[in-house]
């Protein structure tokens, strides 16, 4: 005889059915920390403070020293190094018969102060032709300067102030530059009323030729970080707040954004020394004229022996002339580094000193010979 209870039963099922409702709430509470322990040690979660043995981004470490864990590197940069960038006034004297001598301003540009006894860097052309100059400090002071030495061939150029109390500029190495790297422009586009305006970019492209109407050739950084008109003479500046660059010029053509090009602060330094040292830029001068490149078709329709080196002609009474070249000599080696072209001819004079004398290998009529050469001095 069987006994049979509902209220038994109900109860047992309902208690039942509970129960399985725990297990599986128990089995999600476990089963989430378990997926958030594998989330994390895999990387997909960000924790609020990093883990032992977790890489983070280092701090920037910018001169002068001072605690930036609280800011962005680019408005460290603009606050540390911003004040070392100058506006420059490019002024005009004229007399009106009216009014008498009348002061007028050309034009306008920037610059960076890179000595404490005043020397300011900048473009040739933002001081060229100037009556007077004016520099704009950061602290609202302006002061007259006057010209230390300029070189046109690189657009650069040294002025220098009479004042205390500057903030002053680091240059970094340039030659560590890769592409991708941080880019900060600083500079007074449009003059005083935007004076040291900062832009943010990346360096798109290292070492782009230059060739100027004599045909030397120097190289530039590129970077998409904006100039605009009165950046000249600015700062390009790394991610630790070093100049790396001097901003000269920007392709301003349609079609065209976000190509602006800065002079490499290895050249910069290079030439300011000489033009603090002499008021000019010392060059070695190897006294050829450039005809063109020996190339593949010119070396056959010519039969010239060889298919690389540079034609040339020796200046009349220069150091090429006196050793003995000829016209139409192809220089094909120098100290023992081939020469394939201009450029490379070029570059490895550059690195001479004048007064420096070097062997030069040429091709004359098919047959190779050995020239040494006394460097002499690169006219201005």
């Amino acid at each position: 005889m069987s006994y049979f209870n509902d209220d038994y039963h109900y109860y047992e099922r309902r208690r039942g059915i509970l129960f399985y409702i725990a297990m599986m709430l128990i089995c999600a509470v476990v089963g989430g920390f378990v997926a958030l322990s594998a989330a994390q040690s895999m990387g997909l979660l960000v924790a609020e403070q990093p883990q032992e043995g977790s890489e983070t981004t280092p701090e920037i470490n910018i001169p002068p020293a001072g605690d930036v864990t609280d800011k962005t590197a680019v408005v460290a940069i603009a606050e540390q190094v911003g004040p070392a960038v100058v506006g420059i006034s490019n002024r005009d004297i004229y007399t009106d018969f009216f009014r008498g001598e009348q002061e007028v301003e050309k034009g306008t540009g920037s610059g960076v102060v890179f000595d404490p006894a005043g020397y300011i860097v900048t473009n040739n052309h933002v001081v060229a032709g100037a009556s007077k100059l004016i520099v704009s400090l950061a602290d609202g002071r302006q002061i007259p300067a006057e010209i230390v030495g300029t070189d046109p061939r690189t657009d650069l150029a040294v002025i220098k102030i009479r004042a205390s109390n500057l903030t002053v500029a680091r240059f970094g190495n340039s030659d560590d530059l890769r592409v991708g790297d941080l880019a900060v422009a600083i500079g007074n586009p449009g003059g005083a009323e935007f004076a040291r305006s900062v832009t943010q970019g990346i360096i798109s492209g290292l070492n782009r030729l230059l060739v100027t109407e004599e045909g030397l050739q120097f190289r530039l950084i590129q970077t998409d970080a904006a100039i605009n008109p009165g950046n000249s003479g600015g700062a390009l500046v790394d991610v630790k707040g070093r100049v790396i660059g001097i901003n000269s010029i920007k392709i301003a053509r349609a079609g065209f954004e976000g190509m602006g090009f800065a002079i490499p602060s290895n050249t910069v330094q290079e030439i300011v020394s000489d033009l603090i040292k002499y008021k000019k830029v010392i060059r070695p001068a190897l006294g050829v004229y450039m005809i063109r490149d020996v190339d593949k078709e010119l070396a056959e329709y010519n039969d010239l022996g060889v298919d690389y080196g540079v034609l040339v002609d020796p200046q009349p009474g220069g150091p090429s002339a006196k050793a003995g070249m000829k016209r139409y000599d192809i220089i094909i080696q120098i100290d023992g580094e081939k020469i394939t072209n201009r450029f490379d001819l070029q570059d490895v004079v550059f690195k001479k000193e004048v007064g420096d004398t070097i062997s030069v290998v040429v091709v004359r009529n098919g047959e190779k010979l050995e020239l040494s050469v006394k460097l002499g001095e690169l006219a201005r």
